[in-house]
């Protein structure tokens, strides 16, 4: 309990309708809804996203660079991936109902829907979780510069990433026209198959 708080005041808030907080939508089966303190005032250091999902769509690379996420399987299943940043590890976990995978503060992961109608609950230890988007490092970054940093043809890396649209969230795009191919992976040392989308 906060000992800042007042709890006598008439504007103090213990109940909130999460299904009416939405922090992005790309269409009525993909969408996540968000609860904070700017939604719920008597939150403290907790906040949570809801996440919809059908087969195939994916919560973008990212990571939290403020927050631990834990996220858990309602419904449905999700490969969540996180890159362990000390091992130089990508970790696969696939999560069905009642499954936790838990994404340590600034580690970089995503989110791919197995199936239609996933639902995923990302809880965090923080009262607003900071994001860094992968759309945004790559609509972003100057092409000279990952050009010159990774001796790249510059013309050709603007050509690659100019359908690249900032803060994507859901992928791929509506207007992506590319079949979806399960191309099953096994990686060492992982208990889960990793499935790479096209």
């Amino acid at each position: 309990m906060s000992k800042e708080m007042d709890y006598t005041s008439p504007s103090i808030q213990f109940f909130y309708d999460v299904n009416k907080s939405n922090a992005y939508t790309k269409d009525n089966q993909n969408y996540i809804n968000v609860l904070g303190v700017k939604q719920l005032n008597t939150l403290s250091g907790t906040s949570l996203l809801d996440i919809f999902l059908d087969a195939n769509n994916v919560i973008e690379p990212h990571y939290h660079q403020n927050a631990t996420e834990l996220v858990y399987c309602i419904k449905g299943s999700a490969d969540i991936s996180l890159f362990n940043p000390f091992t130089k590890q990508l970790l696969t976990y696939t999560v069905t109902p009642g499954q936790v995978v838990n994404i340590p503060q600034g580690w970089w992961h995503y989110e791919i829907a197995r199936e239609n109608k996933t639902h995923l609950l990302a809880i965090f230890n923080a009262p607003t979780p900071d994001v860094i988007l992968g759309s945004d490092l790559l609509a972003f970054t100057p092409a000279n510069v990952m050009a010159h940093t990774y001796c790249l043809d510059e013309k050709k890396w603007k050509e690659t990433v100019k359908p690249v649209h900032p803060s994507t969230f859901i992928g791929p795009p509506q207007s992506c026209e590319r079949k979806y191919q399960q191309i099953q992976t096994y990686y060492p040392r992982l208990q889960y198959p990793y499935y790479y989308y096209y």
